[in-house]
């Protein structure tokens, strides 16, 4: 639910990018021009991969199937070799077939990691090996954080690095109004301590500091779930994240109902937020953002994703009328600057040395540059220049990926769909409600429970 939120949304809230004629077909910057990194592009033509051909197979359709076939263009122009790609609204279905019929593509992009480690275990994907896991451990920020994410049992049950994570999501942010901020004299807080004196400081102020709803038709609830994993990353060693969602610790351990505490003191609080904490959970979450545009305010802050601003009011100019802000991590506490978020996941579902060259050809800054140009895209490779992204609000986005420390996907979205995207969804409605977080908490527990 949350990752195809933020795939569909992208396109709407980021657009960039304007294609040029070049001496190279389908190339929308032409080689040589521009700050991007063209000796990495000039270093692919060392493999001339001329007649052969590799298949991708992913979730991307419509514009985010353009911005793919843009960048893989550079690849095919630098090697000869013809990338066939295809996309699905039903990847996560056709993906499991193709592997167990023994006709799988070269490489598939996988939305979420929870898919791919399960063809992994039945020995349908392919090890990218000890090289490519020293590469992400050097080139990525948080890179053994990636390095774990694409890391799975293999059919003997011995962990091997399968998964290559490409084009990321950011969840660990609020969203301001500058003009807002700078009327009232607030400065962006850089401690989770700031963060709460300034939300006590709006109220003292006679404001109200956040916006927030959890209304998503059927699936209300899962705004909640993203605050209570940004809590735990700042309360919590990664360790005790990694053990909560594989359920190695019961979901009502007492961490976990801390970090649920947590949101419950923004959330639960009436001062604290607009229409009280009785609005919470019947607030659609694409309506609650629109307080940080009403004159005066209605609300000062709103956490949420990267996707938000596709629901913002029409003419908005994030930088100018909104912008953001990372989510801060405890100065207190010694657990870094982590960050919340989701991405995308190349993989080897059929092996070949083209498919090999492939998973090298996102190694190099060029395949990240030319995405990150368009629209959409945002990547931890700490070799990419930064200044090349569409706008201004991915840069920041991009420079609070490359700040992490740690990085964690989206809790909700590697546990079973029961939980992930049912127990823990209207358990937090009933927290927003006034239900006691540990009672919710031992809720969630035995509805996991029984799905094993």
């Amino acid at each position: 639910m949350k990752s195809t939120l933020l795939t569909c949304a992208a396109g709407l809230a980021f657009m960039a990018g304007t294609a040029f004629a070049d001496g190279h077909a389908n190339l929308i910057f032409a080689p040589g021009e521009g700050d991007f990194n063209w000796e990495s592009f000039e270093a692919l033509k060392a493999n001339d991969l001329s007649g052969k051909t590799v298949t991708l197979f992913g979730p991307w359709l419509g514009p985010d199937k353009e911005l793919v076939e843009n960048t893989m263009a550079y690849f095919e122009a630098a090697t000869g070799i013809d990338v066939q790609y295809s996309g699905s609204d039903s990847f996560e279905q056709q993906i499991v077939i193709d592997t167990q019929a023994g006709s799988p593509p070269n490489v598939a992009v996988f939305p979420q990691p929870g898919l791919a480690a399960d063809l992994a275990s039945k020995g349908l994907l392919a090890p990218l090996g000890d090289e490519t896991g020293a590469w992400v451990r050097d080139n990525y920020a948080a890179g053994q954080s990636w390095v774990d994410l694409g890391t799975y049992p293999n059919a003997s049950g011995e962990e091997e690095l399968f998964g290559f994570f490409y084009k990321v999501d950011v969840k660990s942010l609020v969203w301001y109004s500058p003009e807002n901020f700078e009327d009232a004299g607030y400065e962006i807080p850089e401690t989770m301590e700031e963060l709460k004196a300034l939300t006590d400081q709006i109220v003292a102020d006679g404001g109200t500091p956040w916006c927030i709803g959890l209304g998503s038709g059927g699936a209300t609830g899962w705004p909640a779930t993203d605050w209570v994993e940004d809590m735990l990353l700042r309360t919590q060693t990664p360790d005790v994240y990694d053990q909560w969602v594989a359920n190695e610790i019961p979901f009502d351990d007492p961490r976990v109902v801390g970090a649920i505490e947590e949101f419950g003191a923004f959330a639960r609080n009436d001062d604290y937020v607009d229409g009280g904490a009785g609005a919470v959970a019947s607030t659609d979450f694409r309506d609650s953002p629109k307080g940080l545009f009403e004159s005066p305010p209605k609300c000062y802050m709103h956490r949420q994703a990267s996707f938000i601003p596709a629901f913002f009011p029409e003419g908005s100019e994030v930088g100018l009328d909104v912008d953001f802000f990372y989510f801060p991590a405890y100065g207190g506490k010694d657990l870094g600057s982590p960050v919340l978020g989701a991405g995308t996941l190349f993989a080897i579902t059929n092996d070949s040395p083209e498919a090999r060259a492939l998973m090298d050809y996102l190694k190099s800054p060029i395949a990240h540059e030319v995405w990150m140009a368009q629209q959409g895209f945002l990547t931890p490779h700490k070799g990419v220049n930064t200044d090349l992204y569409a706008n201004e609000a991915l840069k920041g986005m991009g420079d609070i990926l490359l700040g992490a420390t740690t990085f964690r996907f989206d809790g909700s979205d590697l546990m079973p769909g029961g939980v992930g995207a049912g127990s823990f969804w209207t358990g937090m409605v009933d927290y927003a409600g006034g239900k006691d977080a540990a009672t919710v908490a031992s809720e969630i527990q035995a509805s996991w429970e029984a799905l094993k």
